[in-house]
C-alpha cells in the first residue's frame, strides 16, 4: 500500500510540534507530572482548543469528525515529550468506550464535552494489564437505579477525571456504566508509579449510583476496541518518544569530544545509533498501518494494534537505553532527560499487553501459535487453559 499524510495532516504535525516546543521543554513536562492533576491544565486547553480530543469523534456527537490518522499524527508528537495529558485516557480509551458501547442518549450527552477538552473522562473496571473487562466491580440494581460496589486496583487517569466510565458485572455479563467523579461513596486515591508521566489511581466503590448507558451484558466488545485503539496509541506515542531519544543521542554524538574525537566517529557508537534507526523506523511503519486499520481496514485491528504495541515499546525502550548509554555518566543521573524516556518506554510495555504476550496473540492469529485451550491466547486476548 502506499501512505502519505494530507497537507492539513503535515500541518497538524507542525502545530503541535511547535506548541508542544514552547509550552511543554523537559522542566515543564517534570513540573506538570508533579501536580495534583498530573498534566498542564493551560496546555491541555490549547490542544483542545486546536481540536485533538475532538478529531476522532463523529461531527453528530460534537467531534470534528476525522479519523483515527489525524489523531494520531497528535499522538506521535505528544509521545516526544513524553508529554503528561488526558489525550489517552479521556480522548481514546473513554470516549472509544462509549463509542463502541454506549447507547445515544448517553454519547449525545457525553461525548460533546470529551470532544471540547472541558469533561475529562476515565475508563474504569478495566484489566489494564490485558485490556480485558475486570472482575473487580459489580452493579445492583436498587430502587433509583444502578449501585457499584468493588475496588479498581489501578485506573489510568482517574485522580483527575471529571466523568468515570465504568465497566462492572451484572447479571447479564460486563455492562458499561457512568457516575460523576465526585460522586458519594467514591474515593480516588492516586498511585506512585515508575513512570510520573502517566498517572493511575485506585478507585474505590461503596454503593456508588451510576448511570447504566449501554445494554446490560454488551460491555465486553466495546471495551477491547477502546483498549485496541489505546494499543496503537501507545505504540505511535512510542515511536514519537524513540525517535526523540534518537535525536538526542545522535545530537550528542556529534558533540562530545573524548580522546581528541567526537564520539559519533567511533564505530561501537555508530552502530548503536544505526540499530536504533533502524527499530525506530520499523516501528514507524507498524505503528502508522496500525492507525490505518482503525480507519480503513477494522477487521485487521486485532492483529496489527497487537503486532504495533508489541514491536513499538520494545524499539522505544532500546532507543531510551542507545540515548542512555550514549550519553554515558551524564545520561545514568537520573535528573537527565533520557530517564523520562526510559521509565515512561517501560510502563509503556507493561501497559494493556507486554510485548510477549502481544506476540502470542499475533502468533495464535496467524496460525503459528497453540489454540486457548493449549494456553495460548483467547479472540479476545487473554489467556486460555
Amino acid at each position: 500500500m502506499r501512505f502519505a499524510f494530507t497537507d492539513e495532516q503535515e500541518e497538524l504535525r507542525h502545530t503541535v510540534r511547535r506548541l508542544l516546543q514552547e509550552r511543554a521543554p523537559s522542566e515543564e513536562v517534570r513540573r506538570a507530572a508533579a501536580t495534583a492533576e498530573g498534566h498542564d491544565r493551560k496546555l491541555w486547553s490549547l490542544l483542545s482548543e486546536i481540536g485533538l480530543p475532538a478529531l476522532p469523534v463523529p461531527e453528530e456527537y460534537g467531534g470534528a469528525g476525522f479519523g483515527f490518522v489525524d489523531l494520531a499524527v497528535a499522538l506521535e508528537e505528544t509521545g516526544r515529550g513524553p508529554l503528561p495529558s488526558p489525550l489517552l485516557p479521556s480522548a481514546v480509551l473513554a470516549s472509544g468506550a462509549v463509542l463502541s458501547g454506549a447507547d445515544r442518549d448517553a454519547r449525545e450527552e457525553l461525548l460533546p464535552g470529551i470532544a471540547a477538552g472541558d469533561t475529562l473522562a476515565a475508563l474504569t473496571g478495566v484489566d489494564l494489564a490485558h485490556g480485558e473487562p475486570g472482575s473487580a466491580l459489580d452493579a445492583r440494581r436498587t430502587g433509583g437505579g444502578w449501585a457499584i460496589d468493588g475496588i479498581d486496583p489501578m485506573t489510568l487517569g482517574g485522580e483527575a477525571a471529571d466523568v468515570l466510565v465504568i465497566t462492572a458485572h451484572t447479571p447479564q455479563g460486563p455492562t458499561l456504566f457512568v457516575t460523576p467523579g465526585d460522586t458519594a461513596g467514591l474515593t480516588l486515591s492516586p498511585l506512585t508509579t515508575m513512570d510520573e508521566t502517566r498517572r493511575f489511581a485506585r478507585t474505590e466503590f461503596r454503593n456508588v449510583m451510576a448511570t447504566c448507558i449501554g445494554t446490560p451484558g454488551s460491555a465486553a466488545g466495546a471495551v477491547r476496541h477502546a483498549a485496541r485503539l489505546a494499543q496503537v496509541s501507545i505504540a505511535l506515542e512510542s515511536v514519537g518518544g524513540a525517535q526523540r531519544c534518537l535525536d538526542m543521542a545522535v545530537e550528542y554524538a556529534r558533540t562530545r569530544v573524548q580522546f581528541g574525537q567526537r564520539i559519533g566517529s567511533f564505530q561501537a557508537v555508530q552502530h548503536l545509533l544505526a540499530d536504533s534507526l533502524l527499530r525506530v523506523e520499523s516501528a514507524r511503519s507498524a505503528a502508522w498501518y496500525a492507525a490505518w486499520c482503525v480507519d480503513s481496514a477494522p477487521e485487521r485491528l486485532p492483529l496489527y494494534a497487537s503486532l504495533a504495541k508489541s514491536y513499538c515499546t520494545e524499539a522505544y525502550l532500546t532507543a531510551a537505553g542507545t540515548c542512555l548509554q550514549v550519553h554515558g555518566g551524564i545520561g545514568f543521573t537520573w535528573e537527565h532527560d533520557a530517564h523520562l524516556h526510559l521509565k515512561r518506554a517501560k510502563s509503556s510495555q507493561s501497559l494493556l499487553g507486554s510485548p510477549a504476550e502481544h506476540r502470542v496473540e499475533v502468533a495464535e492469529r496467524i496460525g503459528l501459535a497453540p489454540s486457548a485451550k493449549d494456553g495460548g491466547f483467547t479472540e479476545s486476548g487473554t489467556r486460555g487453559g
